[in-house]
């Protein structure tokens, strides 16, 4: 059974840092793209960024083009979602993602697992 499983939210003051980390287990992780996601309140889920099989592909959504980076390690099944720059637009809930690709999509069609979320809260 697939799980996915995020940490590392939590409360930060805008410009400031945090990263988040997804363990994935019951899957083949290499195989797959995986993706973040976030919902703010209010508001309906969208796509942050998206990483490929490897890592040698990337993509983001231009509201975190040059303040995110997504990386993975392929050895610990792990993703990552470095944040930096924060700001109180980014408060949200991040969720993970697991691909049914092994290319980048920003569409939450072409992922069919998500992680339960975890809170960041950006004050001003």
């Amino acid at each position: 059974q697939v799980q996915l499983v995020e940490s590392g939210g939590g409360l930060v003051q805008a410009g400031d840092s945090l990263r988040l980390s997804c363990a994935a287990s019951g899957l083949t992780f290499s195989r797959y793209a995986m993706g973040w996601f976030r919902r703010a309140p209010g508001k309906e889920r969208e796509f942050v960024a998206a990483i490929n099989y490897s890592g040698g592909g990337t993509a983001y959504a231009d509201s975190v083009k040059g303040r995110f980076a997504i990386s993975r390690d392929n050895v610990k099944n792990t993703v990552y979602l470095q944040m930096n720059s924060l700001k109180p637009e980014d408060t949200a809930v991040y969720y993970c993602a697991k691909s049914t690709a092994y290319s980048t999509y920003a569409t939450e069609v072409y992922y069919d697992y998500w992680g339960q979320g975890t809170q960041v809260t950006v004050s001003s």
